[in-house]
């Protein structure tokens, strides 16, 4: 969920996983098996930096943790 969740804002800010990567310091390996859902749960830090780089709010983590449909996180 939360993979999607970043893949779409990344998209909508037209941003390669090669440069979220450089913006991040995050392996673009490792972004990708985020945005994939190979990697359900990354780290909180990990997480932040994304978010940060994204301009996704950090309290949207509490809302993917309820599970709610994906259509309401977009904007």
């Amino acid at each position: 969920m939360i993979g999607k969740v970043i893949r779409q804002k990344r998209k909508e800010k037209g941003i390669s996983l090669s440069e979220l990567s450089r913006m991040t310091g995050v392996s673009k390996s490792y972004l990708s098996y985020i945005e994939r859902g190979l990697k359900k749960n990354p780290s909180i830090d990990v997480t932040k930096k994304i978010f940060r780089t994204l301009d996704l709010p950090i309290t949207l983590l509490a809302s993917l943790e309820e599970k709610k449909p994906f259509k309401e996180y977009h904007h």
